[in-house]
């Protein structure tokens, strides 16, 4: 963003109406996407003019009405301004994306963080994407590593067909392969004990999924990368929060872990937070595999 929204509306808004307006917004291609409130909804014209003067190249605006919702982690959007459309071709890490705003869940903020797992994948890796979306991290992955195979698993039959075409205008058939269906069946069923590395970049689910992460991994053991949100007041830490209930639950697994790495990848809203854990497991007992078995 080249400008927060607030500063843009500084001399448009009175001040006690700017208060009320989300400070940041995703740009994804050349749809722009606003957060408002019901206070800010009155101002939706004046908000699409100040993103889109900023931002030439946009061609719409569409206004977020409230969080993320539902098992698919769609928006609802309504449109403001410009072209009325919500499919748009989005750019990142030489990279070529297309995607439905409305239908599937795409985040552009998470650009550095799949930057940063990419630089830690080794030659010949077999990667598990437990919930892919649109092939993002799995496509970066596979075009600047050298990944061997990155299975990519999605729920959304919407995101599927997006990230079955995204493979396709990457170039990476062959190393992505794109599967349809909840990773606990998926991963039951096709992909016990064949990866070295697992992403979970679903954290509403993550602490559900971790059993079945484990599962995915070789006997031998690889990396979790665990994504979360929490909650942290100012005088607490989120990724101790996170660190917490996810040493807890791997314990009680009987998991011989490592917690390598936590930090925040970005912060969500007042308070809220979004951590990544990267857990080297070494080993997994009994618990576990009993686990397993009613999988």
């Amino acid at each position: 963003m080249k400008k927060r929204l607030r500063e843009l509306l500084s001399e448009v808004l009175p001040p006690e109406d700017l208060a009320c307006v989300y400070n940041s917004y995703d740009i994804i291609g050349d749809i722009a996407v606003v957060r408002l409130t019901p206070a800010s909804e009155k101002y939706s014209r004046a908000i699409a003019e100040a993103v889109m003067s900023v931002h030439k190249n946009v061609k719409t605006m569409l206004a977020q009405k409230g969080p993320v919702h539902g098992d698919f982690r769609l928006r609802r959007l309504e449109w403001v301004a410009g072209e009325n459309k919500t499919i748009v071709v989005h750019k990142e890490c030489g990279c070529t994306f297309s995607v439905d705003v409305a239908e599937c869940y795409f985040s552009p903020r998470l650009m550095h963080e799949r930057m940063r797992i990419v630089e830690q994948v080794r030659h010949g890796e077999v990667l598990v994407n437990m919930f892919a979306g649109l092939g993002c991290f799995s496509i970066i992955i596979a075009k600047h590593s050298n990944v061997f195979r990155a299975y990519s698993i999605d729920v959304n039959p919407v995101a599927f067909r997006f990230m079955r075409e995204n493979v396709r205008k990457n170039g990476v058939y062959g190393k992505v392969i794109p599967l349809l269906g909840d990773a606990k069946q998926v991963i039951g069923n096709r992909l016990a004990h064949v990866a070295d590395r697992v992403l979970m970049p679903l954290p509403e689910k993550a602490l559900e999924y971790l059993p079945t992460a484990l599962l995915a991994l070789k006997k031998s053991g690889g990396l979790i990368h665990y994504y979360d949100f929490e909650y942290a007041n100012k005088n607490e830490s989120p990724v101790e929060r996170v660190k917490s209930k996810v040493v807890e639950r791997l314990y009680h697994l009987d998991v011989d872990f490592v917690v390598q790495l936590g930090r925040i990848v970005r912060t969500t809203g007042p308070n809220r937070h979004q951590v990544v854990l990267d857990i080297r497991v070494n080993s997994y007992g009994q618990k576990h595999f009993a686990h397993e078995n009613v999988l």
